[in-house]
Protein backbone atom coordinates (compact mmCIF):
# COMPACT_ATOMS: atom_id res chain seq x y z
CA UNK A 1 0.00 0.00 0.00
CA UNK A 2 1.32 3.87 -0.99
CA UNK A 3 0.60 6.93 -0.64
CA UNK A 4 -1.22 9.42 -3.51
CA UNK A 5 1.52 11.80 -4.04
CA UNK A 6 0.36 15.16 -5.96
CA UNK A 7 2.54 16.93 -8.22
CA UNK A 8 4.84 19.22 -7.24
CA UNK A 9 7.66 21.55 -8.44
CA UNK A 10 10.39 23.15 -7.32
CA UNK A 11 10.71 26.90 -7.51
CA UNK A 12 12.88 28.98 -9.45
CA UNK A 13 16.45 27.76 -10.00
CA UNK A 14 17.33 31.35 -9.42
CA UNK A 15 14.04 32.13 -7.18
CA UNK A 16 13.89 36.31 -7.15
CA UNK A 17 12.87 36.90 -3.38
CA UNK A 18 12.60 34.27 -0.76
CA UNK A 19 9.56 33.08 0.87
CA UNK A 20 8.17 34.27 3.89
CA UNK A 21 6.19 31.17 5.04
CA UNK A 22 4.66 28.32 4.32
CA UNK A 23 5.82 24.74 1.96
CA UNK A 24 9.44 24.90 0.55
CA UNK A 25 7.85 23.77 -2.74
CA UNK A 26 5.13 25.25 -5.30
CA UNK A 27 2.63 22.60 -4.43
CA UNK A 28 -0.05 21.78 -7.21
CA UNK A 29 -1.49 19.31 -4.05
CA UNK A 30 -1.73 18.53 -0.48
CA UNK A 31 1.47 17.67 1.28
CA UNK A 32 1.89 13.96 1.39
CA UNK A 33 0.90 13.05 4.71
CA UNK A 34 3.53 11.17 7.28
CA UNK A 35 0.62 10.93 9.99
CA UNK A 36 -1.22 8.34 7.93
CA UNK A 37 -1.63 4.71 8.11
CA UNK A 38 -1.28 3.86 5.17
CA UNK A 39 2.52 5.74 5.14
CA UNK A 40 3.05 3.51 8.78
CA UNK A 41 2.32 0.37 6.47
CA UNK A 42 5.24 1.23 3.81
CA UNK A 43 7.51 4.16 4.61
CA UNK A 44 10.10 3.07 1.85
CA UNK A 45 7.56 2.98 -0.64
CA UNK A 46 6.51 6.71 -0.14
CA UNK A 47 9.95 7.91 0.54
CA UNK A 48 10.87 6.41 -2.89
CA UNK A 49 8.51 8.19 -4.94
CA UNK A 50 8.95 11.41 -3.15
CA UNK A 51 12.62 11.17 -4.23
CA UNK A 52 11.69 10.68 -7.80
CA UNK A 53 9.19 13.19 -7.73
CA UNK A 54 10.11 16.05 -5.29
CA UNK A 55 13.99 15.25 -4.86
CA UNK A 56 15.69 16.16 -1.63
CA UNK A 57 12.95 17.88 0.17
CA UNK A 58 9.80 17.41 0.15
CA UNK A 59 6.62 18.98 1.41
CA UNK A 60 4.61 17.25 3.88
CA UNK A 61 1.88 17.18 6.85
CA UNK A 62 3.13 16.08 10.29
CA UNK A 63 -0.49 16.27 11.45
CA UNK A 64 -3.86 17.36 9.85
CA UNK A 65 -2.97 21.10 9.13
CA UNK A 66 0.82 21.19 10.69
CA UNK A 67 3.14 21.65 7.47
CA UNK A 68 6.75 20.93 7.60
CA UNK A 69 9.67 20.18 5.00
CA UNK A 70 11.17 16.78 5.02
CA UNK A 71 15.00 16.54 4.39
CA UNK A 72 15.19 13.14 2.21
CA UNK A 73 18.99 13.93 0.72
CA UNK A 74 21.94 12.72 2.97
CA UNK A 75 23.76 15.70 2.13
CA UNK A 76 21.27 18.31 2.66
CA UNK A 77 20.68 16.32 5.82
CA UNK A 78 24.35 16.64 6.63
CA UNK A 79 24.83 20.48 5.36
CA UNK A 80 21.40 21.64 7.86
CA UNK A 81 22.78 19.33 11.03
CA UNK A 82 26.16 21.01 10.80
CA UNK A 83 24.88 24.37 10.46
CA UNK A 84 23.13 25.02 14.16
CA UNK A 85 23.67 28.85 13.36
CA UNK A 86 21.20 29.31 10.69
CA UNK A 87 19.21 25.74 11.62
CA UNK A 88 17.90 26.47 15.27
CA UNK A 89 16.54 23.49 16.95
CA UNK A 90 14.19 26.07 19.30
CA UNK A 91 10.62 25.78 18.06
CA UNK A 92 9.49 28.86 20.20
CA UNK A 93 8.91 31.13 17.09
CA UNK A 94 6.57 28.08 15.82
CA UNK A 95 5.06 27.11 18.28
CA UNK A 96 3.50 30.81 18.92
CA UNK A 97 0.89 30.08 16.67
CA UNK A 98 0.52 25.59 17.35
CA UNK A 99 -2.68 25.32 19.10
CA UNK A 100 -2.15 23.81 22.44
CA UNK A 101 -4.20 20.54 21.36
CA UNK A 102 -1.78 19.63 18.25
CA UNK A 103 -0.95 16.16 18.33
CA UNK A 104 2.36 16.50 17.51
CA UNK A 105 3.10 19.27 19.59
CA UNK A 106 4.16 17.55 23.36
CA UNK A 107 6.93 16.37 20.77
CA UNK A 108 8.21 19.18 19.16
CA UNK A 109 7.67 22.02 21.70
CA UNK A 110 10.50 23.78 23.30
CA UNK A 111 11.78 22.32 26.59
CA UNK A 112 14.79 23.76 28.33
CA UNK A 113 16.60 21.05 27.24
CA UNK A 114 20.03 20.53 25.53
CA UNK A 115 18.13 18.98 22.01
CA UNK A 116 16.08 22.17 22.08
CA UNK A 117 18.22 25.45 23.35
CA UNK A 118 21.38 27.19 21.58
CA UNK A 119 24.10 28.73 22.94
CA UNK A 120 24.88 29.08 26.54
CA UNK A 121 21.68 27.21 27.38
CA UNK A 122 22.97 24.74 25.11
CA UNK A 123 26.46 23.99 26.76
CA UNK A 124 24.63 23.89 30.23
CA UNK A 125 22.24 20.97 29.94
CA UNK A 126 24.27 19.06 27.37
CA UNK A 127 27.17 19.06 30.14
CA UNK A 128 24.84 18.40 32.88
CA UNK A 129 23.30 15.18 30.79
CA UNK A 130 26.36 14.26 29.28
CA UNK A 131 28.11 13.84 32.62
CA UNK A 132 24.98 11.86 34.27
CA UNK A 133 24.73 9.73 31.22
CA UNK A 134 29.00 9.57 31.52
CA UNK A 135 28.28 8.05 35.46
CA UNK A 136 26.92 5.21 34.24
CA UNK A 137 28.38 1.75 35.29
CA UNK A 138 28.86 0.27 32.31
CA UNK A 139 29.97 -2.93 33.81
CA UNK A 140 27.84 -3.32 36.44
CA UNK A 141 24.60 -2.25 33.68
CA UNK A 142 25.37 -5.94 31.52
CA UNK A 143 24.18 -7.79 35.08
CA UNK A 144 21.59 -5.52 35.26
CA UNK A 145 19.96 -6.03 31.37
CA UNK A 146 21.54 -10.28 31.73
CA UNK A 147 18.98 -10.75 34.88
CA UNK A 148 16.13 -8.72 33.45
CA UNK A 149 16.66 -10.58 30.46
CA UNK A 150 16.89 -14.13 32.34
CA UNK A 151 13.54 -13.43 34.23
CA UNK A 152 11.24 -12.25 31.36
CA UNK A 153 12.69 -15.22 29.45
CA UNK A 154 11.80 -17.97 32.00
CA UNK A 155 8.03 -16.39 32.21
CA UNK A 156 7.04 -16.83 29.04
CA UNK A 157 9.59 -19.73 27.83
CA UNK A 158 7.24 -22.66 28.81
CA UNK A 159 4.88 -21.25 26.72
CA UNK A 160 6.17 -21.95 23.91
CA UNK A 161 5.31 -18.58 22.65
CA UNK A 162 4.85 -14.74 23.32
CA UNK A 163 4.93 -11.43 21.92
CA UNK A 164 8.44 -10.10 21.89
CA UNK A 165 7.42 -6.67 22.19
CA UNK A 166 4.89 -6.59 25.28
CA UNK A 167 5.80 -10.11 27.18
CA UNK A 168 9.99 -8.65 26.32
CA UNK A 169 11.16 -5.55 24.42
CA UNK A 170 8.93 -3.33 26.66
CA UNK A 171 9.35 -4.54 30.27
CA UNK A 172 12.85 -4.86 29.80
CA UNK A 173 13.86 -1.83 28.58
CA UNK A 174 11.04 -0.44 30.92
CA UNK A 175 13.00 -1.45 34.05
CA UNK A 176 15.93 -0.57 32.81
CA UNK A 177 15.34 2.59 32.23
CA UNK A 178 13.78 3.05 35.85
CA UNK A 179 17.32 1.41 36.81
CA UNK A 180 19.25 3.92 35.21
CA UNK A 181 16.83 6.93 36.37
CA UNK A 182 16.43 5.65 39.80
CA UNK A 183 12.84 5.31 39.71
CA UNK A 184 10.05 3.47 41.43
CA UNK A 185 8.07 1.43 38.66
CA UNK A 186 4.54 3.26 39.98
CA UNK A 187 6.12 6.60 38.55
CA UNK A 188 7.90 4.59 35.76
CA UNK A 189 4.85 3.19 34.01
CA UNK A 190 3.02 6.66 34.19
CA UNK A 191 5.93 7.81 31.98
CA UNK A 192 5.78 4.83 29.70
CA UNK A 193 2.23 5.25 28.77
CA UNK A 194 2.42 9.14 28.64
CA UNK A 195 5.49 8.54 25.83
CA UNK A 196 3.43 6.02 23.78
CA UNK A 197 0.46 8.90 23.49
CA UNK A 198 2.96 11.30 22.86
CA UNK A 199 4.76 9.62 20.19
CA UNK A 200 1.40 7.97 18.41
CA UNK A 201 -0.61 11.15 18.15
CA UNK A 202 -3.55 10.02 20.39
CA UNK A 203 -4.43 12.30 23.69
CA UNK A 204 -0.70 13.65 23.09
CA UNK A 205 -1.39 16.51 25.46
CA UNK A 206 -3.03 14.08 28.11
CA UNK A 207 0.28 11.64 27.91
CA UNK A 208 2.58 15.01 28.01
CA UNK A 209 1.05 16.08 31.07
CA UNK A 210 1.34 12.48 32.46
CA UNK A 211 4.70 12.41 31.73
CA UNK A 212 5.44 15.84 33.59
CA UNK A 213 3.55 14.91 36.73
CA UNK A 214 5.26 11.37 37.08
CA UNK A 215 8.56 13.18 36.48
CA UNK A 216 7.82 16.24 38.84
CA UNK A 217 7.23 13.26 41.47
CA UNK A 218 10.82 11.51 40.48
CA UNK A 219 12.57 15.15 41.45
CA UNK A 220 10.89 15.31 44.89
CA UNK A 221 11.55 11.96 45.37
CA UNK A 222 15.35 12.10 44.82
CA UNK A 223 16.10 15.74 46.71
CA UNK A 224 15.05 13.39 49.56
CA UNK A 225 16.55 10.17 48.79
CA UNK A 226 19.37 10.85 46.71
CA UNK A 227 21.19 7.58 45.15
CA UNK A 228 23.62 6.64 42.73
CA UNK A 229 21.06 7.08 39.43
CA UNK A 230 20.72 9.86 36.81
CA UNK A 231 18.25 11.65 38.33
CA UNK A 232 19.96 11.89 41.63
CA UNK A 233 23.16 13.08 39.17
CA UNK A 234 21.43 15.38 37.69
CA UNK A 235 20.57 16.97 40.77
CA UNK A 236 24.35 17.09 41.66
CA UNK A 237 25.44 18.42 38.92
CA UNK A 238 27.30 22.07 38.90
CA UNK A 239 24.90 23.41 36.28
CA UNK A 240 22.69 23.90 39.27
CA UNK A 241 19.32 22.92 37.14
CA UNK A 242 16.11 24.61 38.64
CA UNK A 243 13.12 21.72 38.82
CA UNK A 244 11.44 22.87 35.45
CA UNK A 245 15.14 22.23 33.92
CA UNK A 246 15.53 18.70 35.96
CA UNK A 247 11.91 17.77 35.01
CA UNK A 248 12.70 17.78 31.15
CA UNK A 249 16.18 16.26 30.91
CA UNK A 250 14.77 13.34 32.76
CA UNK A 251 11.69 13.66 30.53
CA UNK A 252 13.94 13.63 27.30
CA UNK A 253 15.99 10.47 28.93
CA UNK A 254 12.89 8.44 29.42
CA UNK A 255 11.42 9.67 25.88
CA UNK A 256 14.45 7.93 24.04
CA UNK A 257 15.01 5.02 26.85
CA UNK A 258 11.82 3.39 27.16
CA UNK A 259 10.08 4.15 23.10
CA UNK A 260 12.73 4.77 20.95
CA UNK A 261 14.92 1.77 22.76
CA UNK A 262 12.07 -1.03 22.57
CA UNK A 263 11.34 -0.23 18.85
CA UNK A 264 15.28 -0.73 18.27
CA UNK A 265 15.36 -3.88 20.02
CA UNK A 266 11.99 -5.19 18.61
CA UNK A 267 12.85 -3.88 14.78
CA UNK A 268 16.47 -5.69 14.67
CA UNK A 269 14.46 -8.67 16.12
CA UNK A 270 12.03 -9.06 13.60
CA UNK A 271 15.12 -8.17 11.11
CA UNK A 272 16.72 -11.44 12.52
CA UNK A 273 13.95 -13.77 12.62
CA UNK A 274 12.20 -12.89 9.36
CA UNK A 275 15.50 -11.71 7.17
CA UNK A 276 18.27 -15.22 6.28
CA UNK A 277 20.68 -12.74 5.71
CA UNK A 278 20.76 -12.22 9.07
CA UNK A 279 18.70 -15.05 10.83
CA UNK A 280 21.15 -17.70 10.48
CA UNK A 281 24.21 -15.61 10.18
CA UNK A 282 23.88 -14.09 13.37
CA UNK A 283 22.86 -17.41 15.38
CA UNK A 284 25.73 -19.03 13.06
CA UNK A 285 28.20 -16.47 14.37
CA UNK A 286 29.32 -15.11 10.85
CA UNK A 287 27.18 -11.92 11.79
CA UNK A 288 27.10 -9.91 15.12
CA UNK A 289 24.18 -8.88 16.34
CA UNK A 290 25.65 -5.39 15.74
CA UNK A 291 25.51 -5.49 12.19
CA UNK A 292 22.16 -6.49 12.38
CA UNK A 293 21.21 -3.16 14.78
CA UNK A 294 23.39 -0.83 12.28
CA UNK A 295 20.90 -2.81 9.27
CA UNK A 296 17.76 -1.58 10.84
CA UNK A 297 19.63 1.80 12.53
CA UNK A 298 20.28 2.59 8.58
CA UNK A 299 16.39 1.08 7.30
CA UNK A 300 14.08 1.09 10.26
CA UNK A 301 15.61 3.26 12.71
CA UNK A 302 13.10 3.67 15.75
CA UNK A 303 12.96 7.27 14.84
CA UNK A 304 12.68 7.41 11.64
CA UNK A 305 12.16 11.07 11.13
CA UNK A 306 13.16 13.95 13.18
CA UNK A 307 16.19 16.01 14.02
CA UNK A 308 13.51 19.06 13.86
CA UNK A 309 15.60 22.25 12.96
CA UNK A 310 13.54 26.06 12.76
CA UNK A 311 15.55 27.92 10.38
CA UNK A 312 16.03 31.59 11.38
CA UNK A 313 15.84 33.35 8.00
CA UNK A 314 14.75 32.12 4.48
CA UNK A 315 18.01 29.73 3.27
CA UNK A 316 18.07 29.04 -0.04
CA UNK A 317 19.04 24.64 0.24
CA UNK A 318 19.18 22.37 -3.40
CA UNK A 319 17.50 25.05 -5.02
CA UNK A 320 14.67 25.26 -2.80
CA UNK A 321 13.76 28.28 -0.39
CA UNK A 322 13.44 26.68 3.18
CA UNK A 323 10.55 29.56 5.05
CA UNK A 324 11.73 30.91 8.16
CA UNK A 325 10.72 29.09 11.43
CA UNK A 326 9.18 26.09 9.90
CA UNK A 327 9.85 22.78 10.87
CA UNK A 328 12.36 21.35 8.88
CA UNK A 329 12.59 17.59 9.41
CA UNK A 330 15.69 15.22 8.76
CA UNK A 331 14.39 11.53 7.33
CA UNK A 332 17.25 9.73 9.20
CA UNK A 333 15.34 6.79 7.21
CA UNK A 334 15.18 8.23 3.85
CA UNK A 335 18.36 9.63 3.90
CA UNK A 336 20.66 6.80 5.02
CA UNK A 337 19.15 5.25 1.79
CA UNK A 338 19.73 7.73 -0.23
CA UNK A 339 21.22 5.97 -3.73
CA UNK A 340 23.87 8.81 -4.10
CA UNK A 341 25.65 7.93 -1.23
CA UNK A 342 24.28 3.81 -0.54
CA UNK A 343 26.16 0.75 -1.00
CA UNK A 344 25.23 -2.74 -1.28
CA UNK A 345 27.77 -4.36 1.70
CA UNK A 346 27.23 -2.35 4.60
CA UNK A 347 28.49 -4.35 7.23
CA UNK A 348 30.91 -2.55 9.43
CA UNK A 349 29.27 1.00 8.08
CA UNK A 350 27.80 3.03 10.76
CA UNK A 351 27.62 6.53 8.46
CA UNK A 352 23.88 6.27 9.38
CA UNK A 353 21.92 9.21 10.48
CA UNK A 354 20.21 7.37 13.34
CA UNK A 355 21.43 9.30 16.11
CA UNK A 356 21.63 12.44 14.41
CA UNK A 357 25.34 14.37 14.20
CA UNK A 358 26.64 17.82 14.87
CA UNK A 359 25.99 19.34 18.61
CA UNK A 360 22.73 17.65 18.94
CA UNK A 361 23.46 14.23 18.30
CA UNK A 362 22.44 11.94 20.81
CA UNK A 363 24.60 11.95 23.84
CA UNK A 364 23.65 8.26 24.71
CA UNK A 365 24.53 6.28 21.88
CA UNK A 366 26.98 3.63 22.90
CA UNK A 367 24.66 3.37 26.02
CA UNK A 368 21.67 2.35 23.70
CA UNK A 369 23.70 0.09 21.35
CA UNK A 370 24.85 -1.70 24.62
CA UNK A 371 21.46 -2.30 25.78
CA UNK A 372 19.64 -3.69 22.88
CA UNK A 373 22.92 -6.16 21.97
CA UNK A 374 22.49 -7.67 25.57
CA UNK A 375 18.76 -7.64 25.57
CA UNK A 376 18.87 -9.45 21.87
CA UNK A 377 21.74 -11.71 22.52
CA UNK A 378 20.41 -13.04 25.76
CA UNK A 379 16.90 -14.22 23.72
CA UNK A 380 19.12 -15.58 21.20
CA UNK A 381 21.15 -17.57 23.43
CA UNK A 382 18.12 -19.17 25.31
CA UNK A 383 15.49 -19.27 22.52
CA UNK A 384 17.86 -19.75 19.15
CA UNK A 385 15.08 -20.93 17.54
CA UNK A 386 12.46 -18.40 17.35
CA UNK A 387 10.24 -18.19 14.59
CA UNK A 388 7.56 -15.51 13.29
CA UNK A 389 3.71 -16.03 14.32
CA UNK A 390 2.60 -12.91 12.80
CA UNK A 391 -1.09 -13.00 11.85
CA UNK A 392 -0.75 -11.72 8.20
CA UNK A 393 1.70 -11.63 5.86
CA UNK A 394 3.19 -8.20 7.02
CA UNK A 395 3.86 -7.05 10.47
CA UNK A 396 1.55 -4.22 11.78
CA UNK A 397 3.11 -0.55 12.85
CA UNK A 398 2.02 1.75 14.85
CA UNK A 399 0.83 5.28 12.81
CA UNK A 400 3.05 8.32 13.68
CA UNK A 401 5.18 10.98 11.56
CA UNK A 402 8.00 9.99 13.78
CA UNK A 403 8.85 7.02 14.90
CA UNK A 404 9.51 3.33 13.05
CA UNK A 405 7.48 1.43 15.69
CA UNK A 406 5.87 -2.46 15.55
CA UNK A 407 2.73 -2.73 17.04
CA UNK A 408 3.20 -6.33 18.55
CA UNK A 409 5.53 -9.07 17.48
CA UNK A 410 4.63 -12.70 17.98
CA UNK A 411 6.54 -15.61 17.85
CA UNK A 412 7.08 -19.29 18.44
CA UNK A 413 9.83 -21.39 20.02
CA UNK A 414 10.67 -24.30 21.16
CA UNK A 415 13.30 -25.34 23.98
CA UNK A 416 17.16 -25.68 22.46
CA UNK A 417 17.47 -28.92 24.48
CA UNK A 418 13.99 -30.00 23.47
CA UNK A 419 13.63 -32.88 20.54
CA UNK A 420 12.79 -31.78 17.37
Amino acid sequence: MGISLSAQEPLSHAPACPVAHGSPLNSEGPPVPLHSPEFAVDPHRAYREMRQRFGSLVAVELAPGVPATLVIGYRAALRILNDPDHFRADPRHWQRNVPADCPVLPIMEWRPTGSRSAGMDFARYRQATTASIDGIDLYGLHAVVQQIAVTLIDGFQPDGTADLLSQYAFPLTFQVCCALVGCPDEIGQRVAAGMAAMFEGTDADKGNQMVYDAMRELVALKRSEPGNDIASLLLQHPADLDEEELVHQLVTFYGAGIELQLNLIVNTLLLIITDDRFGDNVLGGSLSTRDALDEVLFNDPPLANYCITYPRQPILIDDFWLPAHQPVVISMAACNNDPSIRTEDRTGNRSHLAFGIGQHACPARSLAYMVAQDAIDQLLDRLPNIRPALPGVEPAWRPGPFHRALATLPVTFRDAGAPA
